[in-house]
């Protein structure tokens, strides 16, 4: 097969070299540079890859991936789109050829979004950005997704075992162009689900407790919101923003609703525990940490936090534990989050304080 890779970027030269490392096994890469006033251009272009210069404005990030997808050749078999900050580990294409089937469409593999500071892993799900070459566009000012275009239905999703792209963002660049993005977003569609929970997420990020909770209630109303997962994410974060309203039962409530709705989450039962832990309720803080963590299957999308898989259910066992007084089983729980971050110094001086106890 004919599998070519295809981006878009603008001022990423810090990144050109282990993006086109990582690229590398694919039979070409093809660039869209929408304004870089850095070297990038230049060094894409030293390393093999076929780059154009063009300027998207309105500045939106379908239409920038569109031209880049028009780069790729048209007899191109599968695409693979990544940016710059992505790195595939080495193997990708071979786990991609060994997956792909005759009358496939889109591909998924293994997606972290995040890492934790000592390195671990943090966000992961999995992500769905390759596909056949003829039949698909994106769509969406900002977190675009793929559509398709072609005749008939597309073809079904494979999963790609052993396919693994890893997200290392520049923490100087802004996210400040999103909100005005999905605002018209939600403008263009406005029946659009998934648009109107990113977008009640993003009033959260932005402090806008008020505008957060509207939009994501009308999330909730909507017909087509049926997705358990993310209709409790949208009550979780109503249930956030009320907390920075200082209204903890409104809160209270909308955390056991979500809780209610995707009780196979362990971010629900683990808002409840942060809830309890700050108003001092140690017995309310074992039983919804306990209950986070019978759930032992990590869920593969993009709804599953960090958090709930790293020390914290365990650290805050271990506080509740030491508040009343049982410092064995305390301890316990510190060994248990010490092993999950090992070079966390405080969860390191909690270990060392509870033995000495």
């Amino acid at each position: 097969m004919k599998i070519c890779v295809y981006a878009i970027c603008k001022n990423e030269s810090q990144f050109v070299d282990r993006w086109m490392d990582s690229m590398s096994e694919a039979d070409g890469i093809y660039v869209l540079d929408t304004g870089s006033t850095d070297d990038t251009v230049e060094k894409l272009r030293a390393r093999g890859a076929q780059v154009m210069e063009e300027l998207v404005s309105p500045w939106r990030f379908d239409v920038a991936r569109n031209r880049s997808l028009a780069l790729v050749p048209e007899d191109a078999d599968l695409c693979v789109c990544t940016d710059l900050d992505e790195v595939l580990h080495p193997g990708w294409r071979a786990a991609l050829e060994r997956a792909w089937t005759p009358e496939a469409g889109q591909a998924r593999y293994r997606y972290t979004w995040s890492f934790r500071p000592d390195g671990s892993e943090g966000v992961v799900f999995w992500y769905e950005k390759v596909h056949r070459r003829q039949g698909y566009r994106w769509v969406h000012p900002v977190h675009e997704i793929l559509e398709w275009m072609g005749p008939g239905q597309p073809g079904p999703m494979v999963t790609v075992p052993g396919m693994q792209l890893d997200h290392y963002p520049d923490p100087a660049k802004s996210r400040g162009q999103y909100l005005p993005l999905l605002e018209l977003s939600v403008a263009e569609a406005p029946e659009d689900d998934r648009n109107l929970h990113y977008l009640g997420r993003e009033y959260l990020f932005h402090q806008r407790w008020d505008e957060c909770i509207a939009t994501l209630k009308k999330h909730l109303a909507l017909p087509t919101a049926v997705w358990a997962d993310e209709r409790a994410a949208s009550m979780r974060f109503i249930g956030r923003a009320y907390l920075q309203k200082e209204e903890p039962e409104q809160a209270r409530g909308w955390f056991f609703r979500a809780i209610a709705q995707a009780p196979h989450l362990r971010e629900p039962w683990m808002e409840m525990a942060m809830l309890c832990y700050h108003q001092e309720d140690w017995d309310g803080v074992l039983y919804f940490t306990g209950r986070a963590l019978a759930i032992a299957v990590r869920p593969d999308t993009y709804i599953c936090e960090a958090e709930p898989w790293g020390p914290l259910p365990h650290d805050l066992r271990c506080q509740a534990f030491f508040r009343t007084g049982r410092n064995a089983l305390a301890l316990e729980e510190a060994r248990k989050a010490l092993a999950l971050s090992p070079a966390d110094p405080r969860l390191r001086g909690n270990v060392a304080v509870l033995e000495h106890l």
